[in-house]
């Protein structure tokens, strides 16, 4: 069994930065897709970046590509977020999740889910 426990979640002002943080327990997540998903009031949560195993693959949602970065610490059992240049849009409860095989931005195909972080960005 996989535990995940997102952290670093807060409020924070238009163009400010957060850093958030997926801790693993349980079984090694070295091998597995590491991903973060968000949702929004009243919206379906949605796909925000996958980084593979290896971390040699990443992927990005167009509404986040080049102002949000995703990395992980296989060693130390860790994945983490780091949102910049942000806006009110990106308000959402952010989830991390993980999957074995290749990444998808499907949440279906993820067997692992943290409870989520609240973003909330004020303009």
């Amino acid at each position: 069994q996989v535990q995940l426990v997102e952290s670093g979640g807060g409020l924070v002002q238009a163009v400010g930065s957060l850093r958030l943080s997926c801790a693993a327990s349980g079984r090694i997540l070295s091998r597995h897709v590491m991903s973060w998903f968000r949702q929004a009031p009243g919206k379906e949560r949605e796909f925000v970046a996958a980084i593979s195993w290896s971390t040699e693959f990443t992927n990005y949602a167009d509404t986040v590509k080049g102002r949000f970065t995703i990395s992980r610490d296989n060693f130390k059992n860790t994945v983490h977020l780091q949102l910049n240049s942000l806006k009110p849009e990106d308000t959402a409860v952010y989830y991390c999740a993980g999957k074995e095989g290749l990444t998808s931005t499907w949440t279906g195909e993820y067997d692992y889910w943290g409870q989520g972080t609240q973003v909330t960005v004020s303009s």
